[in-house]
């Protein structure tokens, strides 16, 4: 109890510098944070992938379709358990800056590969039973207002002409790690649309959703979904689902370097602030220091008094910090609009706030601690003429 009160009295003795030191370390921690957050943002999508779910898709590039009869080959391949049709629709809804994500699939088979999407019985079987159904995520619904029954008219860059759906089901979340922005349709009714319009173009695939029994046969189960299809017209590249997302994580990768760096150059700087606050402490006491040896007390005590000062006010604005955290990634969420759809301060986040504040209280105090344990007592006195 004697040592933690001289500890608190030592750490507010000079209150301004102390406040200014614990404001800075603060905001330090809260920034790291934020960024931190961002980051996980932008990796949501492929966080969420599932290991039991791959993805095929034409070796040279979305762009380019897969025939549709490749399903039935792909489903008869062992350790394949049912395969579905995805197909990116590009509709816009009113305009430009109402766009939001849509995919034609087939819906039972799709969906059973999903267990993270949610559906109420009864607007999962009016789903089903709608040909011009659509199924809404709850974040795209709350985001545009759509309810069931609401008839969303779009017109798709890639299938000419005017498309309305029917709202039919809103699915919702498993958990908040998973993303609910998407709108899906029946996968039929689009290629028989498209056989009436456009009749080259129907009978074709995007992508085909895998789902496999085992993950760890997921590396043979794509080599032999692609040499089964090697040398002919449309061959075909198949990789996991987090692979499939990080390849487009990965146009934007120099970005998301960019912030994890800065986020660490935060936390360096503030380490060097609280290093030289702990060092003008430790120089103004070398006195007080030598007293204390000279009645008896050891050089791990004295250290120990810069180390502990230097770890409270650490964990104390890292504790701080943390709850700053909160409300800023939610202000920051709302100012960002559509662009995170999931976007949440993770358990992870919190442990690295925590480690950082941690690190830098050992760090910062770690040169003053050694040098106030290894001064000499004649040398300490002489600093109070």
């Amino acid at each position: 109890m004697f040592f933690l009160r001289l500890v608190a009295r030592n750490a507010f003795r000079a209150r301004l510098r102390t406040a200014l030191t614990v404001l800075g370390l603060v905001i330090a921690l809260a920034a790291f944070g934020l960024l931190q957050t961002v980051v996980q943002a932008w990796y949501a999508g492929a966080d969420a992938a599932s290991p039991t779910r791959l993805v095929t898709r034409n070796s040279i590039s979305l762009v380019f379709p897969l025939p549709i009869y490749y399903r039935d080959r792909i489903r008869a391949i062992d350790g394949v358990r049912s395969v579905a049709t995805s197909n990116w629709f590009g509709g816009v809804w009113r305009d430009e800056r109402n766009f939001f994500a849509q995919f034609a699939v087939d819906s039972p088979q799709y969906f059973a590969m999903y267990p993270e999407f949610v559906f109420k019985p009864d607007e999962w079987a009016d789903f089903l039973r709608d040909r011009r159904g659509a199924a809404v995520g709850r974040q795209l619904a709350d985001l545009y207002g759509f309810k069931v029954g609401d008839t969303i008219p779009l017109k798709s860059s890639i299938y000419p002409g005017n498309w309305e759906f029917t709202v039919r089901a809103i699915y919702d979340a498993k958990d908040e790690t998973t993303i609910t922005r998407q709108m899906y349709f029946h996968f039929d009714y689009l290629n028989e649309q498209i056989k009436k319009i456009f009749p080259r173009r129907s009978d074709q695939a995007g992508v085909f959703i895998v789902s496999i029994a085992d993950s760890s046969a997921s590396a043979d189960i794509a080599r032999a979904i692609d040499a089964e299809f090697k040398n002919s017209l449309a061959e075909t590249l198949t990789e996991t689902e987090k692979a499939f997302q990080l390849s487009f994580v990965a146009m934007t990768e120099a970005i998301l370097v960019a912030i994890q760096a800065v986020s660490f150059v935060v936390i360096v700087i503030i380490m060097a602030v609280m290093a030289n606050t702990m060092a003008m402490t430790a120089r103004e006491r070398y006195a007080e220091y030598a007293t204390m040896k000279a009645l008896g007390f050891g050089a791990a005590f004295v250290a120990g008094l810069i180390v502990a000062e230097s770890l409270g006010l650490a964990l104390a604005a890292g504790a701080a910090g943390i709850a700053l955290t909160f409300p800023l990634a939610a202000v920051f969420a709302d100012a960002m609009g559509t662009l995170f759809p999931v976007f949440f301060v993770s358990d992870e986040t919190v442990a690295l706030q925590l480690a950082a504040a941690l690190a830098v209280g050992l760090v910062a105090a770690a040169i003053p601690a050694w040098r106030a344990a290894r001064v000499r007592i004649v040398d300490g006195l002489r600093a109070v003429a």
